[in-house]
């Protein structure tokens, strides 16, 4: 316990593991000017290797974040896969190609690579933008939890204390500090000290699966390197993603003589980068595959697909990443899952501590989170099964067949993009009007579009306007404002939205453009509409009313209304500050949209 000589501190939250959920989570709130604490027990961050694939998806929350040109400029873009299979002369032939990614609405219809590191560094920049930096060697070495239930009800208590070791500190100096914490987040990994100090229980199974790891810069004639490949052949199967520069990452299964040892364990000792090379080319007959260059990083792992059977306890301690759930990374899901996790925790958390949002909320990220979680290792356990498995042949017709796997990889394309992900109704997931918007799906995130400013023509996109700032966006679509009847209906509507019993006021704070950001959308002619007809208060500034038209060289924009199967009367789309969509209501709905945001937020002192 602490003495008169022990440093103590107070925090709103505290960060264990700066891994990508951790920086993601430690970036997102530090934006948002939450006093926010990272520590990490590695001396220095990752240099090379580690998780490299970028989905779809993660590219769009890297653009609300304001970073996707970071990732254009740094990762390389994989758009075709190719497919091996085992030819009629003993070695593999290629039995097709097809698109990376099955999402047809995805902004970016590809995938994206690049080694952890370099994804980390993003985080840590924007991070050190804002004043937080990773505090680094420091391992938390005691842990205690308030049990008293006033405390963990109110919101401005610190029930979480835990006791620091800096393991950088010279001999004789002060090494321990007791952090007083309002939330605790640990991202501390597979082996996650934060996940063992609750009890909290990891549910599934190890396979028999064994896989070694290899980035390299390839001499080859292998004619699809700059590809993704899946190889399925008699000697095992492998896996080939492009990297960034020359770099290309190999996966290579490997057999159970050359890894473990007599009790049944990995025993990394026995096998080095020469084995798996040696066991790649074997794989990748008749093609050949060697390297003049260093190795830039191996490793081994046997996959593991378990879910921890809670993400939180009491809403104060919240686990994320591989803390709480573990998967095969052939499908390139483990940093985008884990990513995605702190995502959709971080604006949470900012809006509890912020006072805007009943602590409640923060059950949704478990209810969300580890739905996602189950439903990806049950898609991990097929997918792995289908790459492991040994490939079909005239000889053994109980294998997997190429049509089978590539069957397998478009089905679930939509998926292993982020795309696809939808969150069940909840607090904050109602699609009870979802009518009147018929095609976009609530609990989904808002899919692309573009529109134009109704000032000056200019095509926009509206995820661009739709950024991670911690508001929910409200897009008001009026109908068609050069119509007087319709235009009547959008002004009173907008007179009645600023009374104070109304969502918008009611739950403002005194800012309530700190707390929503409205955009308004018209389906009017942009060649006889004017933007300065719609109500002042649709149109905080002249960019954020929008018409759903082409811009003036028809190459952009149009088709808006009728992609998102918007009423040709309006509709109000409410979209959550992660970017999905929270709810629909009719153009007139303030009474439901008040109900809807009631049952989450705090309102107004």
């Amino acid at each position: 316990m602490p003495t008169a000589l022990t440093k103590e501190s107070d925090v709103d939250v505290l960060i264990v593991g700066a891994g990508p959920a951790g920086l993601m989570c430690a970036m997102a709130l530090a934006r948002a000017g939450v006093n926010v604490r990272i520590i990490d027990q590695r001396p220095a961050k990752v240099a090379a290797g580690q998780a490299d694939g970028i989905q779809p998806r993660i590219v769009e929350v890297f653009q609300s974040y304001g970073f996707a040109d970071r990732l254009f400029k740094e990762a390389v873009q994989v758009h075709m896969a190719a497919f091996y299979n085992p030819g009629p002369n003993g070695g593999i032939e290629r039995t097709g190609r097809a698109p990376d990614v099955t999402a047809p609405t995805a902004r970016w219809a590809f995938e994206m690579a690049l080694h952890q590191g370099g994804i980390e560094q993003i985080f840590l920049d924007s991070m050190a933008s804002n004043g937080v930096e990773v505090e680094r060697p420091m391992i938390p070495t005691a842990i205690q939890l308030s049990q008293d239930e006033s405390v963990l009800k109110d919101p401005k208590s610190h029930p979480v204390k835990v006791v620091l070791k800096d393991l950088g500190a010279p001999e004789g100096s002060l090494d321990t500090e007791v952090v007083h914490a309002k939330f605790l987040v640990g991202c501390d990994g597979a082996h996650s000290w934060v996940r063992r100090q609750f009890g909290i229980t990891m549910e599934g199974e190890q396979t028999d699966y064994i896989w070694g790891v290899l980035d390299l810069i390839p001499d080859t004639d292998f004619p699809d390197i700059r590809n993704r490949c899946a190889v399925h052949s008699h000697n095992g199967s492998c896996m080939i993603i492009p990297r960034e520069g020359d770099l290309v990452r190999l996966y290579v299964q490997l057999a159970d003589k050359d890894v473990l040892d007599a009790k049944g364990r990995v025993d990394k000792s026995r096998v080095g980068p020469e084995t798996i090379m040696e066991v790649a080319n074997k794989s990748l007959y008749p093609y050949k595959m060697s390297t003049s260059h260093p190795i830039d990083w191996w490793t081994l792992y046997i996959i593991g697909q378990r879910v921890a059977n809670q993400y939180s306890v009491h809403d104060r301690v919240l686990i994320a990443g591989d803390a709480c759930h573990t998967h095969s990374p052939k499908a390139g899901q483990g940093m985008n899952a884990s990513m995605n996790d702190t995502h959709n925790l971080a604006w949470k958390l900012t809006h509890v501590l912020r006072g805007w949002a009943d602590l409640s909320i923060l059950k949704t990220y478990e209810f969300e989170r580890r739905k996602y979680a189950q439903d990806l290792i049950m898609f991990d356990k097929k997918f792995a099964a289908l790459f492991s498995g040994k490939p079909r042949t005239d000889d053994s017709d109980d294998g997997v067949s190429h049509e089978e796997f590539l069957e397998a990889f478009q089905t679930f394309g939509l998926f292993t993009s982020g795309i696809g992900v939808h969150y069940q109704p909840s607090a904050i997931v109602d699609d009870r009007h979802s009518s009147y918007a018929s095609k976009l799906n609530v609990g989904q995130r808002l899919p692309p579009q573009v529109f134009i400013r109704a000032a000056d023509s200019q095509p926009v996109q509206i995820h661009d306007l739709c950024p991670s700032d911690t508001r929910f966006k409200v897009l008001v679509f009026t109908g068609d404002t050069t119509n007087q009847l319709q235009l009547k209906n959008v002004k009173a509507l907008a007179e009645e939205m600023q009374k104070p019993e109304h969502f918008y006021e009611r739950f403002g704070h005194g800012n309530s453009s700190a707390v929503f950001e409205l955009l308004a959308i018209s389906s009017a002619d942009k060649m006889i509409s004017n933007y300065t007809d719609a109500p002042t208060f649709f149109r905080s500034h002249w960019s954020k009313f929008l018409l759903d038209d082409e811009d003036m060289y028809k190459r952009a924009g149009g088709g808006g209304y009728d992609a998102y199967g918007v009423d040709p009367n309006g509709a109000i789309v409410v979209v959550r500050p992660d970017g999905y969509v929270g709810t629909v209501a009719p153009l007139g709905g303030l009474e439901y949209l008040d109900n809807y945001f009631a049952s989450f937020m705090v309102p107004s002192s």
